[in-house]
């Protein structure tokens, strides 16, 4: 398999020298290019045509959250993955709003972002550990009375597997607990963004997200028969 191409974007250029050294030595990834602004992103994003961006977010200038919402606008199949010290909950919500497959902390194992690059490239959506029990507890804190109202086309069993997924299990995960085969909670996961008319994980977080979902306990469905 080539090399997974990666366009470096950080106003920090001892990062970038980091970033470089660990993703040339890796011998799945190549570094396509680096970039110092949120214009300089857009421009060689356009020009280069990455498989994965690694996006700070503060910036001089335009940052990274608006510097993704254009290059995903121009070229919606790049993958791209904020790598940030920014935590809080508006960055990390803005960041999956303009279409970022992914959320990690600067202070993020070498491993851990080279399997989030490969992830985000496979169409996953990866979060940090620190994210994602951020995500988490803001779910587990939101009302899932407003849910139903606010998903209507979904079924019981539908609204049970987008409530999980905004929980950040895996399809295995929910397979385990709802007690359903992987290839069954595929099908549902694959109606949900139909019907919810998303492309991926993290657009149908956001939507769960804007609706007041919770992640602690999934609704109740009525026994069939």
């Amino acid at each position: 398999m080539e090399p997974l191409r990666v366009l470096v974007v950080d106003d920090n250029a001892q990062f970038r020298a980091g970033l470089r050294a660990l993703l040339q030595a890796a011998p799945e990834t190549e570094v396509a290019g680096e970039a110092a602004t949120g214009q300089e992103a857009i421009d060689l994003a356009g020009r280069l045509q990455p498989d994965v961006i690694l996006m700070d977010i503060k910036m001089p200038g335009m940052n990274g959250i608006e510097a993704a919402r254009r290059i995903l606008q121009a070229s919606p199949h790049i993958g791209v993955l904020m790598l940030t010290m920014l935590e809080d909950d508006d960055s990390v919500f803005d960041a999956m709003r303009v279409g970022a497959r992914g959320y990690l902390l600067k202070g993020a194992l070498k491993a851990e972002i080279l399997r989030a690059i490969r992830g985000v490239c496979s169409g996953e959506a990866i979060f940090g550990p620190a994210i994602a029990r951020r995500l988490m507890g803001y779910f587990a804190a939101a009302r899932p009375a407003r849910f139903a109202q606010a998903f209507p086309q979904l079924t019981d069993r539908e609204q049970e597997i987008l409530q999980l997924l905004a929980g950040h299990q895996t399809n295995p995960e929910i397979a385990a607990r709802l007690s359903l085969t992987p290839k069954t909670v595929r099908n549902h996961v694959s109606n949900i963004f139909t019907k919810l008319q998303v492309a991926s994980r993290a657009e149908a977080i956001v939507r769960a997200r804007d609706a007041g979902w919770g992640a602690s306990e999934p609704p109740q469905t009525q026994p069939s028969g």
